[in-house]
């Protein structure tokens, strides 16, 4: 089961997982020169809750770019501290499958 950011708040130091969505609004940090393995970003869930989010490891090249991600860690005193990240990305497929059914449409329909 997945908890919601509030959730894993009222329950810190237990391991969880949380599914949520970058927050736009505020700065991704990460600086692979300086610490590749130090990310730090603002992640929201669907009730609107809001948490800084640490990651101690290199930065998913499609973070940006993901519809829903994953987090398991634990809430600490300010931030969530995540051991690791699974991004849900919007499929590549999604315009072929579209294609496919309208081609298939049109072979049956003649």
């Amino acid at each position: 089961t997945y908890d919601t950011i509030d959730s894993a708040k009222a329950k810190p130091g237990k391991f969880v997982h949380l599914i949520a969505k970058l927050d736009k609004e505020k700065p991704v940090e990460y600086n692979p020169i300086q610490n590749p393995n130090y990310l730090v970003f603002y992640a929201m869930d669907s009730l609107g809750g809001k948490t800084k989010v640490v990651y101690h490891n290199a930065k998913p090249g499609d973070l940006e770019k993901a519809e829903r991600i994953v987090l398991k860690g634990a809430m600490e005193q300010d931030h969530f501290e995540c051991k690791e990240i699974l991004l849900k990305c919007p499929s590549k497929y999604k315009d072929d499958k579209n294609k496919l059914s309208k081609d298939i449409q049109e072979t049956t329909a003649s």
